[in-house]
C-alpha cells in the first residue's frame, strides 16, 4: 500500500485556491501579491544592509 504524494496534493490545492482567489476578487489578490513582494524586497534589502555593516565594521 503506497501513501499519496502529499507534496503534489498540497501544490494542487494551493493552485486551486490561488485561481479561486484571483477569479473571485482580483483586486484583493493583486494587493496580496504586492504586499508579499514588498516584504520579500525589504527582507533582501535588510540582509544586504546587514552584510554591508558587517564587512564595514
Amino acid at each position: 500500500m503506497s501513501t499519496p504524494p502529499i507534496k503534489k496534493i498540497v501544490l494542487w490545492l494551493l493552485t486551486i485556491f490561488l485561481l479561486y482567489a484571483i477569479l473571485t476578487s482580483p483586486d484583493e489578490a493583486a494587493d496580496m501579491v504586492g504586499s508579499a513582494w514588498d516584504v520579500l524586497a525589504n527582507g533582501v534589502g535588510n540582509i544586504g544592509q546587514f552584510f554591508d555593516s558587517l564587512l564595514a565594521g
